[in-house]
């Protein structure tokens, strides 16, 4: 696609807009600081430096091309500070303890970090009034999971068994709180929350997490544990759900209140596969790559979740991309990627909305 073209997507709502987003040192807000400059954006990100070398804001640059400032979301006057110094029009959230493992190490950090981290996050919004919109990213595992063989619909009971999961559902509580609160009046920010399922794509380096863990085996060449190899997920690439904030968002700052709540982003049905399906897949791609179960007493982690996505697809008008193939194609490619890191993560967003357009999606 032409630079002008992408410039449009989205009804070209983020060309010339000043957006925040905190976060956008890991992997889903580096990528969605990417895609945001594509746009035409003015984009100010706050965040914990990136945790290392080969992370995705690192490899691809991104501090060269966005205004980038260290923060931390549980100062909350140093957040306050970076919004009303920059006078956003829209944020995302997207500071969190993003793990389940490392959640149960350190439940002190993670319910600090994503409880009043969201909590912050909305106090510096309501008191910065050029937010006309602003967006809390948590996740599917907020709800409640009784690991049913159907989606968890947008009014489904928040929950979680693990400190990450009931962290996120708080999350969600808090977004719902604020909502009624202190931005239900029409002149008020417009809020929402946006929910995803397990994300993956080129940049992601994160401990315990199945895609990064093989590409580790890969260059060590040792043998992939799988520690719940039968798990099912709902696989996303990266760009799948980003498209569905970046959407929301642009309804929010053009139409407003009636796209305040919880909305749902996850894959079509036959994107749910198990954690084996997705190694196997990887290993027919690269060509090489062994794994085998991993024995011994395990931490709790659901072993089903799927996300329906009917609100979605209904109100916003948006879609799921990339089929399963496609989405393990893309992330293999993005890791696979050797040179000029940020022009290979544009040209993915660009492959990605034109394949979109093919398939009459109108808002890409």
């Amino acid at each position: 696609m032409e630079a002008l073209e992408i410039v449009n997507s989205f009804f070209g709502v983020y060309n010339g807009k000043k957006v925040l987003i905190t976060g956008d040192t890991g992997f889903k807000g580096s990528w969605l600081a990417i895609w945001l400059k594509e746009l035409g954006a003015d984009v100010y990100g706050y965040s914990l430096p990136p945790l290392r070398l080969e992370d995705n804001y690192v490899v691809t640059g991104l501090e060269q091309h966005i205004h980038h400032q260290d923060g931390d979301v549980r100062d909350f006057n140093s957040l306050l500070s970076f919004l009303q110094e920059n006078q956003p029009d829209i944020a995302f959230h997207l500071a969190a303890q993003p793990l389940v493992l490392d959640s149960y190490y350190d439940p002190k950090y993670t319910f600090e970090t994503n409880l009043m981290g969201t909590v912050n996050f909305f106090e510096a919004v309501r008191r910065t009034d050029s937010v006309k919109a602003a967006i809390n990213v948590t996740s599917d595992k907020c709800y409640c999971n009784n690991e049913w063989v159907w989606g968890y619909r947008e009014n489904d009971p928040m929950g979680g068994k693990d400190p990450y999961s009931a962290s996120k559902g708080c999350s969600e509580l808090i977004t719902s709180s604020y909502i009624s609160s202190f931005f239900s009046d029409d002149e008020s920010c417009h809020v929402a929350s946006a929910r995803a399922g397990n994300v993956i794509g080129g940049g992601d380096w994160a401990d315990n997490r199945i895609v990064p863990d093989f590409f580790r085996a890969l260059q060590t060449g040792e043998k992939l544990l799988l520690r719940y190899p039968q798990a099912t997920r709902p696989w996303q690439h990266v760009l799948e759900p980003l498209s569905g904030y970046l959407l929301l968002g642009a309804k929010l700052l053009t139409e407003g209140k009636k796209y305040s709540g919880g909305w749902n982003f996850g894959p079509n049905s036959a994107a749910n596969k198990s954690v084996e399906d997705i190694v196997q897949k990887m290993i027919e791609l690269t060509g090489e790559g062994t794994y085998q179960a991993e024995n011994g007493k395990k931490l709790h982690e659901a072993s089903l979740l799927q996300l329906d996505i009917s609100k979605a697809r209904t109100f916003l008008q948006w879609s799921p991309v990339l089929g399963f193939n496609e989405t393990v194609d893309f992330t293999v490619k993005g890791y696979l990627a050797e040179k000029s890191l940020y022009e290979a993560r544009v040209n993915q967003i660009h492959w990605y909305c034109e394949l979109g357009k093919n398939q009459n999606i109108s808002y890409l």
